[in-house]
């Protein structure tokens, strides 16, 4: 089953989201993921299947950044 999940971010610039993106799609490689840096949440968008949301927090926790789920 599909899915799209939302998570709130710090990452503040087109840098830090291209490095992250890039081991994000390491790890899920058959999603669709992006970053709106421009969103006050600095949104981070991932779609796809069977993919666990505690699994994208840790990564991005893991280097240095805040990630949360938004409802």
């Amino acid at each position: 089953m599909r899915k799209v999940e939302v998570f709130k971010t710090d990452v503040s610039d087109t840098s830090q989201s291209k490095l992250l993106l890039g081991q994000l799609l390491t790890m899920l490689p058959k999603c669709r993921i992006n970053f709106d840096l421009d969103d006050c949440d600095r949104v981070l968008r991932i779609e796809g299947e069977n993919f666990a949301a505690i699994s994208v927090i840790l990564l991005m926790n893991e280097k240095g950044f805040l990630c949360e789920e938004l409802a």
